[in-house]
């Protein structure tokens, strides 16, 4: 991949939001993001990442916030309508539930739903605990995700607050958002000019 996040870059992004609490750091990759981002950001919020993460908080720093919870929006914002309307996906966090669904083909959520019908590029940000992360059964639906052409970012270890256990502790983190806007800016496709 070539390293290209000092430039300006543009195209339709869709951010898929798991139920984990790190969707609470979501604003600042949003934020760094624009720093080179011309394009508009989609979220596109599972019930639980709704949840952690109130999705009018997130409107303040995407261009749309979709959560399928409202059924007069289900006919313009469904997973036919994101797919067709974005140029890739990026789900940041990514869950070990998200990967398991996904890898096995299953769609209960709106969110599984658009990955599976996308014809576009989509990458994957895993966050869990270090005891989630080692199992097989994760790392069999990661080979999955990646023999069916999917980007999947291993996490890195580093120091972050678990919430559950009231401390810092190392464990999986996604990557920087430095290193998440040149991944979205490598794979983000190059789209021609819009006719006039």
């Amino acid at each position: 991949m070539t390293s290209n996040n000092s430039a300006a870059f543009g195209g339709r992004l869709l951010i898929g939001a798991t139920g984990s609490a790190a969707v609470a750091t979501l604003p600042a990759y949003i934020n760094a993001l624009r720093a080179t981002f011309t394009g508009s950001v989609t979220v596109l919020m599972t019930h639980t990442a709704a949840t952690f993460l109130p999705p009018h908080t997130v409107r303040l720093f995407a261009d749309r916030v979709v959560t399928g919870t409202a059924p007069d929006d289900w006919a313009r914002e469904n997973h036919a309508t994101l797919a067709a309307e974005h140029d890739m996906m990026a789900v940041l966090p990514a869950t070990a539930n998200v990967l398991s669904a996904v890898a096995s083909g299953a769609v209960p959520n709106m969110l599984t739903a658009t990955i599976t019908a996308a014809d576009f590029p989509v990458v994957f940000f895993p966050v869990m605990s270090d005891e989630m992360w080692v199992k097989p059964a994760v790392h069999r639906n990661v080979d999955q995700l990646r023999q069916d052409g999917y980007l999947v970012v291993d996490p890195q270890q580093g120091r972050r607050y678990d919430v559950g256990l009231g401390e810092f502790v190392t464990a999986p983190m996604p990557p920087a958002p430095p290193r998440f806007i040149e991944l979205v800016a490598d794979l983000m496709p190059r789209r021609g000019p819009v006719p006039v």
